[in-house]
Order: structure tokens, then sequence, then C-alpha cells
């Protein structure tokens, strides 16, 4: 909305001329989303310890969790409605793209918050959403932001390339939906199963959104997409907005949410943000790359798949619990040093990712 404010300004004042910049409107963003959630979460962690909302601790999870019982939860409600608010102010809102992306977000952190508020209304971490209800929900938001896409732009690929290759690419066809609807649904789950360390989700969120950010600009420059042998995305610039607002609100979030955590994310924030990666990725015209970019919630999300499958089978264990990030906690790695050594691996995945773009 402000950009289409400052839009008709300027040519009164030469100086908002800065404004017609991406790169220009992803730094304000970033400040902005920044300074929101660093002013406002201290408030809101008031509030919820006012309303005694407190995050429940699994009876089945590490003793050293159980001082965590108690500590504010949903603080990613102030991450999710700052990033919308900045997308509104700073991006072209005449961008389909960009109401994709505050489609997902939004629907999926409420998705999150009605989960969150049952659990901590019982004070108990089995009593929120049902896990096959989850589903239906976020796959039907993913389903309606994709077909709003492809009514709006029927000419988008459905090609799915390779990375790190030339030429190497499948077209799905109409199978396509169902794909990308996957990569939306299977980043949000990836990213809420990461969220069980203090701090542990965030720092890959961010080097993943900084990624995207990065490939979304791409995307959306004609001339560096034919440069690069990437899919041209027009209007996609406009989403590096939103992946810096991303980058800005988990750094600040991360202010109180660092070890040990005065308020953690909740599904509000993890499931949104997961989707809102997710969604990135396929506008992009980059998901698989996210398989790299992501290599964290990827190995998170695959410790329980490998668990639960192997424990059917078998009986047996795997892993001494899952998430893989319990198991090195009852290895006897302090939680400290897991979510560091986690965002240098994170770091170092989201800059070979960036390299895709050049490497093929």
């Amino acid at each position: 909305m402000l950009y289409h404010l400052l839009s008709l300004l300027r040519e009164h004042y030469s100086v908002l001329n800065l404004f017609r910049y991406q790169t220009f409107r992803a730094i304000v963003a970033f400040l902005l989303a920044f300074l929101i959630v660093l002013i406002v979460q201290p408030w809101f962690i008031r509030w919820v310890k006012f309303r005694q909302f407190g995050q429940p601790i699994r009876d089945d999870g590490p003793e050293s969790h159980k001082v965590k019982q108690g500590t504010p939860t949903m603080g990613g409600l102030v991450v999710v409605l700052s990033i919308l608010l900045v997308a509104l102010l700073f991006c072209d809102l005449s961008s389909i793209l960009v109401w994709l992306m505050i489609i997902v977000t939004a629907g999926y952190g409420v998705l999150g918050f009605v989960d969150d508020y049952k659990k901590v209304s019982q004070n108990n971490s089995y009593k929120g959403l049902s896990a096959r209800g989850k589903l239906y929900w976020q796959f039907g938001i993913a389903f309606f932001a994709l077909l709003i896409l492809f009514v709006a732009n029927p000419q988008f690929s459905t090609v799915v390339t390779v990375p790190f290759t030339k030429d190497w690419g499948v077209d799905l066809g109409w199978f396509y939906l169902l794909f990308a609807a996957l990569v939306i649904v299977g980043t949000s789950n990836a990213v809420n199963l990461t969220d069980g360390l203090d701090g542990l989700m965030i720092g890959p969120v961010m080097s993943t959104a900084f990624a995207y950010g990065i490939f979304a600009y791409a995307a959306g420059r004609e001339d560096y997409a034919a440069y690069l042998g990437i899919s041209h995305v027009a209007g996609s610039g406009e989403l590096a907005v939103i992946a810096a607002a991303i980058i800005a609100a988990g750094l600040a979030f991360l202010w109180y949410n660092s070890f040990p955590a005065s308020v953690f994310m909740g599904d509000v924030g993890a499931l949104a943000l997961g989707g809102a990666l997710g969604t990135l990725a396929v506008i992009t015209k980059h998901e698989l790359v996210l398989i790299l970019a992501g290599g964290i919630f990827v190995i998170e999300a695959l410790s329980v798949m490998i668990q639960v499958f192997w424990f059917k089978m078998t009986g047996k264990r795997v892993f001494r619990m899952a998430p893989i990030h319990h198991h090195f906690e009852l290895g006897g790695l302090v939680e400290p040093k897991i979510i560091v050594r986690c965002w240098i691996v994170s770091i170092i995945l989201a800059i070979i990712s960036i390299a895709s773009l050049k490497i093929r």
C-alpha cells in the first residue's frame, strides 16, 4: 500500500524514486520487520505470561526439557504478522505472486495458531489439531493458492529442473499441481519438526530465505535469468522483499529465542514460515534446490520417517529419539552446540545452493 502511495508522489519528490527498486525496498523491509519484532515481542511475551499461555512439554521428551515447561509460546505470531505487514506496505500488490505468498503464509499461520491455542488452553502438547486434520487444511490452502497461480498465469512452467544441470528437466503437466503442493506442505511440516530446540529452526529458515531471496530476484530479471540459464518468472523479484522480511523478523525473534529461550515460536510461526519457503521454491522454479538449501529440515523430517517406519517394521528404534536433534541431545551433546552446528551446516548448504545458479 505504501509502495503504491509513494509511486504517486515520485513526480514531486525525486528521492522517492528509490522505492522503484526492489533491492532498496528489500532493505527497508528488512529494517522495519526487524524493528517491529524487536519492539513488539517483549510486550507479547508479557501478555502471554499474563494469559498463562505456556508451552506444554512432551512427557516422553528429554529430561533436560522439563525446565522449559511453561515458557511463553506462540511468539511466531509476531513474526508472521510483521512479515505480512511489511509485504502489504512495500510490495507491488498488483503482483499475483505477492498475494500467493500472503495467502499461504497467513493461511498456515492461522492453522498453526488454532493448533497452538488448543494445546496451551488444555496444557497438553497432544491436544492440538489432529495430524490428518492439519494435512487436509495444509493441502487445501496450497491447492487454492496454486490454482490461483495457474488461472492468473496459464503459461507458468510445469517443468521441474535438476540443480547443477543446464537442460535437464521433467515436464509434469497437471501433475505439477500435486508436486508443488507436496513441496509447500512438506516444507511446512519439516520446518515444524525442526522447531525443537531454542533457536534451532530460525537459523536455517533465515539462511534458506536468503538463498531464495536471491533466486527470486534473479528469476524476476529477464536479463539475469537468460544469462544464468534459469526460468524467468515475471514479477518474482517482488518476493525478494518478502524474503528480506523473513530474514529480519527471524533475526529479531532470535534475540528472544536464543538459548535459554524467553519465548517459543509455536506452530503459528513454524507452519507459516515453512509454507512461505515452500511457496518461494515453487514460484521461483527452484523446487529441488530446496532439498539442498533446506537440508537441515530434510534431515529432521527424514529422521522422523525412518524412526516411525523402522519401529513399525521391527519394533526397534534407529535413533535414540526423533527428530534427530533429540538423538544428539541424548548422546551427550549440549543444546547450544547442536543449535550452532546446525546453523553452520545450513549456511554452507545455502551458499552451495546459490552456487547452483552459475554451476550448471
